[in-house]
């Protein structure tokens, strides 16, 4: 039997009338119908909302204005193929079939999912972010078991050079290289005593009760999962209406000022690495650089909000589809339930 399912709100006179049609049709067309109203649904009323009454049988689609000759062909035509599919022992149609009568533990997880799938995506930023925050923390308490153990588990995802990372409890929250040329703060080597040229005793250095803690992510990390945390509140408080950005700005806000400003340190350090006529030659197109606090935030931050803002539309548009398809088949699922009852 077809199974049609029209989309319909409660004060509209042409949704009425396409009932009563597909009503008239069911002789020669034995269907089950189920009718959903789209009142009170963000994705049903953006989906549907100006075309309704909207008609789905199977792969077909009828949109207003429409009349009963219409409906008869959509339907007709459904019915050839699932005459022909059946006919012709098609597998796949078979177990999509099968599936669309039975709701499943991954149906109700999928819906779930689609609808709360901010909530975990904030919430497992907001840990990310604040993970490394605790570090110091736990750090400053003396209670370094935790502490080690966050500062090892991000050590894989970041670089940690204490010179590029914020501290918290000491005397600054900074301690730059010398070649950031940074006025008014101490630098790592001064607060230190430690080489800024050598990247592991400035990896495994996590601070002391003087200069402080450092957090583990450094500066970068923190503006772009901070940003990408920022986004994806404002994105839930807007109903999650905000619209993905072009690909073109999130390459020329979001990549290129990040791509920029950490690939020229990495040339300028292997430029410094080696020598010869070419390095030489290089360096005047390279020289050695080290950037800014400042400037890892900000490109941090533009790379972060601009991902998200890119990213998570686009998330967005799948879980909508999800929620529809799901709508229908919990709809069609539950009268066939009923009707099995009476």
């Amino acid at each position: 039997m077809l199974k049609v399912t029209l989309f319909s709100r409660k004060v509209c006179h042409l949704c009425d009338e396409a009932e009563t049609a597909l009503q008239a049709l069911g002789d020669r067309f034995p269907h089950e119908l189920v009718i959903i109203d789209i009142d009170g649904d963000q994705a049903l009323e953006a989906a549907y909302g100006i075309d309704i009454p909207v008609v789905e049988v199977g792969p077909y689609i009828l949109k207003a204005p429409f009349n009963e000759r219409d409906l008869a062909m959509t339907l007709g035509a459904a019915q050839d193929r699932e005459k022909q599919l059946t006919s012709v022992g098609d597998q796949g149609y078979q177990k999509r079939l099968e599936r669309g009568r039975n709701i499943s533990g991954a149906d109700r997880f999928a819906w779930w999912f689609s609808k709360r799938y901010m909530l975990v995506f904030n919430l497992f930023v907001l840990i990310y972010v604040g993970l490394p925050v605790l570090a110091p923390v736990f750090q400053r308490a003396g209670i370094t078991a935790p502490a080690n153990a966050i500062y090892w588990a991000y050590s894989g995802l970041c670089h940690q050079l204490s010179y590029r990372s914020f501290f918290i409890f000491g005397e600054q929250p900074i301690y730059p290289r010398a070649a950031a040329d940074i006025d008014g703060y101490q630098t790592f080597n001064e607060a230190t005593g430690l080489d800024e040229n050598t990247l592991i005793p400035a990896r495994q250095f996590v601070g002391n009760d003087q200069v402080g803690y450092k957090l583990a992510l450094c500066q970068r990390d923190m503006a772009i999962y901070g940003a990408m945390l920022f986004f994806g509140v404002l994105f839930v408080l807007t109903g999650r209406q905000i619209k993905a950005l072009p690909w073109w700005i999130w390459v020329l806000l979001g990549l290129f000022p990040i791509g920029l400003d950490g690939g020229s340190q990495l040339v300028g350090m292997f430029v410094s690495a080696f020598e010869g006529s070419f390095w030489e030659t290089l360096a005047q197109f390279f020289p050695p650089r080290e950037s800014t606090p400042f400037l890892r935030v900000l490109t941090g931050f533009l790379f972060g909000f601009t991902t998200a803002w890119f990213g998570y539309p686009l998330v967005e548009e799948t879980m909508v589809e999800t929620r529809l398809m799901l709508t229908k088949k919990f709809a069609h699922v539950n009268r066939g339930a009923e009707s099995v009852e009476r």
